[in-house]
């Protein structure tokens, strides 16, 4: 039995590690020298960007500008734009912006929808053959909207990410940990569409996909940009993102409003593993390899951790290199009381921010796994404080 135990330990320590050390390094090895390549479109597509709002009167306009003095021609751009029960000035600025400019489409919601369903509602409106879903936070570059065009001259791509990039970094909070875990993430993604094009989810502030692939999200999923993704990839099109479609984001500096923000995503990743789970079989597809390996495996590494401190406390009582590692172990979850103690007399370690980062992630994905087995009955959820 100790025997046994022992090598679970060291399994369990093997998951977390290739989940997010050996995995991304195996994606670097195969795509070194391997790049993204798109055809010029021979005609402009026309497009639909549709966004749901809910109180963005510090973000809107300026969401709406930098579409509008895009380098794409505007007449093959449509605007198509629900406020989902907004109480602040937010319906008032589209309405100004949609009576300047007749490619914008403005619906106000008197009842809360949820994001996804104003989604929903909004795509019966669009007869583009490209959609984009964007976010009101995130702004465009005056070439994004035809970078993220180009990549369907490919009849095969299905759906395209755009390149997130972060702003309002402060060192007071996690900003820079969010930007870091957000940055190694654009390029693992980038890299799982050069190899199979099985990109594992988009950033959901802004991506295009064709039309005939949308699938109407389920009412009370969390998370529809992955819903979406998985959904293409199920119709045997491929998922990939394009690092010139560059956009700009302010990321989060508030560790309790991440932490909600990551219960949310967390739960509706739970939400998502239940309705994909045939993706994991047969396990030697590219499909299988990067869903397990790039999500299924970091969705459970709470249990994974919970697991191995429950070996490593029996092992300790019969071991003084597992009563040692046992110590270390402790020592690391005690990490995010001691940044907190420091950050109460200004003292901030990117090191011990990054720790807690990770350990409040785990907890954010925990949480979120007990309230998907409990079930959701609603997707209305309130966003983030903007920073702009």
């Amino acid at each position: 039995m100790i025997i046994a135990l022992q090598i679970l330990f060291f399994f369990l320590a093997f998951l977390v590690f290739h989940s997010y050390v050996l995995f991304p390094f195996i994606l670097y090895i195969l795509t070194i020298n391997k790049k993204l390549k798109f055809s010029e479109l021979t005609e402009k597509k026309e497009v639909t960007i549709i966004m749901s709002l809910y109180n963005e009167e510090s973000v809107i306009a300026e969401k709406l500008d930098s579409i509008l003095n895009s380098d794409y021609p505007l007449d093959k751009i449509k605007i198509i734009i629900g406020s989902d029960n907004s109480n602040d000035n937010t319906n008032e600025i589209v309405e100004a912006y949609a009576k300047k400019h007749q490619n914008i489409d403005f619906t106000a919601f008197t009842e809360r929808q949820g994001k996804s369903n104003v989604i929903n509602s909004m795509i019966d409106k669009s007869t583009s053959e490209i959609l984009i879903l964007s976010d009101a936070n995130v702004f465009f570059d005056k070439n994004t909207i035809s970078e993220l065009v180009k990549p369907f001259s490919d009849p095969k791509v299905g759906l395209v990410d755009s390149h997130m990039k972060n702003t309002g970094l402060k060192k007071e909070g996690i900003s820079i940990q969010e930007k870091s875990y957000i940055s190694r993430e654009v390029y693992i993604k980038h890299r799982e569409g050069i190899l199979w094009g099985t990109m594992m989810g988009p950033f959901g502030g802004c991506f295009a996909m064709r039309r005939e692939l949308y699938s109407p999200v389920p009412k009370t999923f969390l998370v529809d940009d992955f819903y979406l993704c998985m959904k293409v990839l199920e119709k045997g099109y491929k998922a990939i993102n394009n690092l010139d479609a560059v956009v700009y984001e302010d990321v989060s500096n508030n560790l309790s409003d991440e932490f909600r923000r990551k219960v949310r995503i967390a739960t509706g990743n739970f939400q998502n593993l239940k309705e994909f789970k045939h993706f994991l079989w047969p396990p030697w597809t590219g499909l299988a390899f990067s869903f397990l390996s790039h999500k299924v495996l970091r969705w459970i590494t709470p249990i994974f951790l919970i697991l191995a401190w429950g070996i490593n406390f029996y092992l300790a009582f019969l071991s003084n290199f597992y009563l040692v590692l046992f110590c270390l172990y402790n020592f690391v979850l005690l990490l995010p009381l001691i940044d907190f103690l420091l950050r109460k007399i200004n003292i901030h370690n990117v090191f011990l921010r990054f720790i807690t980062h990770f350990l409040s992630m785990n907890v954010a994905l925990l949480t979120g796994m007990f309230r998907a087995m409990k079930g959701v009955k609603s997707n209305v959820w309130k966003p983030t404080k903007r920073n702009q």
